[in-house]
């Protein structure tokens, strides 16, 4: 259990993080490109991935290369939906992406779906739905509409993400490979495009913050997979645990942290969130 709160933490900090460095001026490009640059060295020390002996003819170098832009392109829009839309609405969005992720198992991969599992689905849509009426109700932000274009692009993009990733997988590549490069692509290709923008690599404070954020990006990782590996005969309370926990540590720190303000629509999406979730999770008994 004590990996399973400190994954969730770790989540939540990869976003305070970001929210934060984003308000004191920081580079948040720069600070996503060096991200992934100690992720891949944290992947490598952890997972121990066999990179020396990688099937040119058999690695799906496409998915590789689509996850390495979209890696990095979804972690700006989860900066940008961060500061518009909060931490709070942010993190449920990113977390009920599983729904959509489900919705293409269904569609996609031929997945059997049974009763609680169709509620579950219904209950995560209907509880985005009341996210972005909320923030759309919001009068007092001038960003509203751009916020709601960033709450849904994480929401669909961590959905692809996951889609994408288990496809890879699917196909007989080492998990751990694939994550490796991915890394390792998303670095190279972040540090490129900020070279060619913005004429550098990044200010030293920024790179600190960003190899900072990769820690706590990788370390959520890690230490997920490591629960699901200690806990492999009970899943559903891995699943249940990290995504409830990380929509909790989310409302908590934006109503402490950030001072947001928990209104009806939110509060009732939060609720019908967490109720998805457990319906999700009890499927997987």
């Amino acid at each position: 259990m004590e990996l399973i709160f400190a994954a969730a933490l770790c989540s939540v900090a990869v976003s305070i993080l970001l929210k934060i460095c984003k308000e004191k001026g920081f580079n948040t490009f720069q600070m996503i490109a060096w991200n992934y640059a100690a992720a891949s060295i944290l992947c490598f020390l952890w997972f121990k991935p066999d990179l020396q002996h990688i099937s040119m003819q058999h690695t799906p170098w496409w998915l590789i290369l689509i996850l390495g832009i979209l890696l990095p392109s979804i972690f700006l829009c989860l900066a940008k939906s961060l500061q518009t839309a909060g931490i709070l609405k942010t993190e449920i969005a990113q977390r009920l992406s599983v729904v959509l992720s489900l919705m293409a198992a269904y569609f996609v991969f031929q997945e059997q779906f049974n009763q609680l599992k169709v509620i579950g689905v219904v209950l995560g849509l209907s509880s985005v739905l009341c996210i972005l009426l909320s923030h759309r109700a919001d009068e007092e932000r001038t960003e509203g509409p751009y916020a709601i274009l960033y709450l849904t692009g994480v929401w669909v993009g961590y959905a692809l993400i996951d889609v994408l990733l288990k496809y890879t997988t699917g196909l007989g590549l080492q998990f751990s490979v694939a994550l490796n490069l991915v890394f390792i692509y998303a670095f190279a290709l972040s540090i490129l495009y900020t070279t060619v923008r913005h004429k550098s690599i990044g200010a030293g404070r920024d790179i600190l913050a960003g190899l900072g954020l990769g820690v706590l990006n990788f370390a959520n990782i890690a230490l997920y997979v490591k629960a699901h590996m200690l806990l492999k005969d009970t899943p559903a309370v891995v699943f249940a645990g990290v995504n409830i926990l990380v929509v909790m540590f989310g409302v908590l720190s934006g109503l402490v942290i950030f001072k947001e303000k928990l209104r009806i629509w939110s509060g009732l999406g939060l609720c019908l969130g967490i109720v998805s979730v457990l319906c999700l999770a009890y499927t997987m008994f």
